[in-house]
């Protein structure tokens, strides 16, 4: 294993009481910074339930300096970045991420937000009726109301049991009394000594403190304000209690009084619960059919309170008896001295995923201060949260810890690429007809080992791909899904991402991660997914999406031709066809890949076309929902394959994105879930639309969506030369080498694979960009418009009548 190449933050409070937590990798290409507000839902006055998440709102609204349409979202969405923020029980998040050179324009806007808000009254009153389609989506939404039952064996003086959610009733901003205690809600708790920030990037330490010294100049002074303690968690002598759903059964243990760094124990408790490898809890439970899944985590957590959830879903036994069963477990769990193997594997997979995380995954990890594995001091508050649950001395004699992830043990180098026994460094010259063969069969191979990206990063990615018989059909896809749920979770610890999908008569096969590991993760992978048997899988019931998720979900699938469907796996297996994309391995790695390239099922061929979609007329689709919500989804694929439609249609997505979601969430207020943005489906790029109404229907939502369109042209025409040349060259930098991760690059470089374009694309799609003249721009509005690549529509409601057709 490399030594790690992302050590612990640096730690210091600046002269005006900001915390900040800086953190240098080299090897990143963006910066993140994540600031937390110590102050959250429940540090708001009784009167007024929901203040801090509408604060929270309101700060995103503009700045006399910086007014909407340049904030941080607008200006963090122009240069391709990321950005959020969380409103919880006890602090307040924003994030964001950009490349580095406009990282520090985007810290400049979030100080500024945070220090100097509008709290303009008519913004207020628009955004509280965003607030209000919020409460009444969180209402209906079956998950959200569970979740919120289990709080009800809580002390009834204890603020979980509180409404935090925010509404109209709750949010009187016509009163003087609301706004008087909005305004001291913002200067008791936007301060810099109730602020910590976070800082990562490929920027050096002193450059880091600097950015934080100009962010925190803006700030308002204050010190930290001690936040209330909480009540009791519960009002009687229990520590526990349990409740029953329909199909989950619920045990929460209510912790108090608990020691320094119980975060990091309970952290390390829930990994480990959650572990479903023979011997564990889980196992055992689904051996005696009392349930078939586990979910462990911390609901709460606030000074020394914890309130620790386990849910057992298809709970078919009595919760007495997985009480009883869990409480062995847990005692079996607590005499084990000091947990020394589990606790090397549990750092090991943390510095591991510290490995491949981004900048903005770092920036927050570091703001909840977990440390890097568990500490002796973590060590004595876990024994010290055991034994506050209640585990005992006496405990049942078959559990074992579960066997060690096979990923994460240190692999054995491999020999230097291209050299034979026999060979040094100093024959790499030299070509053997051992050499030559190899070489043959790898370049007539249908995986192609691409060489558009650099080999001498720590990570790599691989594509393989199946064009079946049919379809699976949905049983088949649990199956296939289930299949691989233990190598996923063991790959994912070890720093590697492992996706399956089957959309039609399409299958992809995604490995990204640590490059020494993604080969025994194909493999395992491999052979989990052709070895799937007969019996039936029960699969956990999922909670219900939200309509523009489920929308989401389901587009890929309606962007391809209706192919008939089997439930023969060896079948679709023996009769597909394959072909692959290896990106970013260096020569050990694909020599290591040998072994798994020799278990792809089917037949290779270097020859698969790019999968056939759907790309005329106007197709609407219906998918069923339970939600009374309106949801629609618009997806406009450019007019051609070729790379001058692309980089049109990625300047359109990115003039749009902003006035899009001004014009619908902002003027006409028709949901709280409004984007637009550039979609790549199958290869084809298009330009996607959704929004979600508590009120709308999907027919005036394509109203609305329709009238916006037809106003690009228009749109373009506003922009002066320089403008447009300036948003041409931001669009334009996000494709380059320096700002693209190798995760990004790697999924741009497979869409270009299936569009059947060139290794080169990236250059060929920044000079397309680079060359766009406002004449083509506006012709490729024109073809927009008229639909000449076709438009798809999912929605949860009906067509809405010509032009659009009824899809079957």
């Amino acid at each position: 294993m490399p030594a790690p190449t992302h050590p612990r933050p640096h730690n210091e409070t600046l002269a005006n009481g900001l915390r900040v937590t800086l953190r240098h990798v080299p090897g990143l290409k963006r910066s993140a910074a994540a600031l937390r507000v110590a102050a959250g839902s429940h540090d708001v006055p009784l009167a007024w339930p929901g203040l801090a998440h509408f604060l929270e709102h309101l700060l995103f609204l503009g700045t006399e300096r910086f007014p909407a349409q340049q904030g941080l979202m607008a200006y963090v969405q122009g240069h391709g970045g990321q950005v959020n923020a969380s409103t919880r029980e006890r602090t307040t998040d924003f994030f964001f991420e950009l490349p580095q050179a406009s990282f520090s324009g985007g810290l400049e806007r979030l100080s500024d937000m945070l220090a100097r808000p509008r709290m303009d009254p008519d913004d207020q009153l628009r955004e509280r009726e965003v607030l209000q389609a919020e409460f009444v989506a969180w209402s209906k939404d079956a998950a959200a109301q569970q979740k919120e039952a289990l709080f009800e064996g809580l002390s009834a003086a204890h603020p979980l049991r509180g409404f935090h959610a925010g509404n109209r009733d709750s949010l009187p901003v016509e009163q003087a009394d609301f706004q008087q205690a909005l305004k001291d809600f913002h200067q008791q708790f936007y301060r810099t000594g109730q602020m910590t920030l976070s800082l990562v990037g490929p920027q050096n330490i002193e450059e880091l403190r600097t950015l934080a010294e100009q962010f925190a100049a803006a700030l308002t002074l204050g010190d930290k304000t001690e936040q209330a303690a909480p009540f009791r968690l519960m009002d009687n002598p229990q520590t526990s209690y349990q409740q029953v759903g329909e199909r989950h059964g619920n045990l929460l243990f209510a912790l108090e009084d608990l020691p320094k760094s119980s975060a990091d124990a309970l952290a390390f408790l829930c990994h480990w619960l959650n572990n479903a490898k023979p011997g564990g809890l889980l196992a055992h439970l689904q051996r005696q059919g009392l349930a078939e899944g586990l979910q462990a985590c911390v609901l709460y957590q606030f000074a020394e309170q914890a309130l620790l959830h386990l849910q057992f879903t298809a709970a078919s036994g009595s919760l007495d008896t997985i009480r009883a069963q869990s409480l062995d477990w847990l005692s079996f769990f607590a005499a084990q001295q000091d947990w020394p193997a589990l606790r090397a594997e549990y750092a090991e997979l943390l510095q591991r995923q510290q490995q491949v995380s981004g900048a903005l995954q770092l920036a927050r990890l570091d703001s909840e201060q977990f440390e890097s594995g568990l500490s002796e001091s973590a060590v004595m508050a876990l024994k010290a949260v055991l034994g506050k649950i209640g585990t005992v001395d006496n405990f049942s004699s078959h559990w074992h810890l579960p066997a060690a992830n096979p990923f994460l043990r240190t692999a054995e180098p491999l020999a230097n690429a291209g050299l034979i026994r026999g060979q040094t460094s100093a024959h790499r010259g030299l070509r053997t007809f051992a050499q030559d063969r190899s070489r043959s069969r790898r370049e007539r191979s249908p995986m192609q080992f691409s060489q558009a990206l650099p080999d001498n990063s720590d990570v790599g990615a691989v594509y393989v791909r199946w064009q079946t018989e049919a379809a699976a059909t949905a049983e088949l896809q649990a199956k296939l899904q289930h299949s691989l749920r233990e190598v996923s979770g063991d790959a994912r610890q070890a720093g590697v991402e492992l996706s399956f999908s089957t959309t039609g008569n399409q299958w992809l096969l995604k490995v990204t991660g640590l490059q020494e590991t993604l080969p025994a993760v194909l493999e395992h992978a491999l052979k989990s997914l052709t070895q799937v048997g007969a019996n039936a899988v029960k699969e956990e019931p999922q909670p219900p999406l939200i309509p523009i998720r489920q929308l989401l979900k389901a587009l890929p699938e309606h962007c391809l031709p209706v192919v008939g469907e089997s439930d023969d796996a060896a079948y679709l297996w023996t009769s597909s066809r394959w072909d692959g994309l290896a990106l970013g391995l260096n020569p050990q790695t694909q020599s290591a890949m040998g072994l798994a390239l020799s278990r792809i099922p089917g037949t290779p061929d270097n020859q698969l076309p790019a999968p056939s979609a759907i790309n005329t007329g106007y197709l609407w689709r219906q998918i069923e929902s339970a939600s009374s919500e309106h949801a629609l989804l618009l997806f406009c694929p450019s007019a051609s394959h070729e790379i001058a439609d692309e980089a049109a249609w990625r300047l359109l997505a990115h003039l749009c994105q902003t006035p899009f979601y001004q014009r619908l969430r902002v003027e006409l207020q028709l949901g709280y879930a409004v984007f637009s943005g550039l979609r790549q489906i199958h290869g084809r790029s298009g330009l996607l639309l959704g929004v979600q109404s508590p009120t709308t229907s999907a027919a005036q939502l394509h109203v609305h969506i329709q009238q916006f369109l037809d106003g690009l042209p228009a749109l373009i025409e506003q922009l002066d030369d320089a403008s447009l040349a300036l948003q041409r060259q931001t669009l334009a930098d996000q494709f380059d080498d320096s700002v693209l991760s190798g995760k990004e690059a790697a999924e741009l470089l497979w869409q270009a694979r299936l569009a059947g374009h060139s290794s080169d694309y990236l250059l060929q799609l920044r000079r397309a960009i680079a060359q766009l003249g406002r004449p083509a721009l506006l012709a490729a509005a024109q073809r927009l418009i008229r639909a000449e690549g076709g438009w798809h529509g999912l929605s949860s409601d009906p067509a809405p009548g010509a032009p659009w057709q009824a899809a079957k």
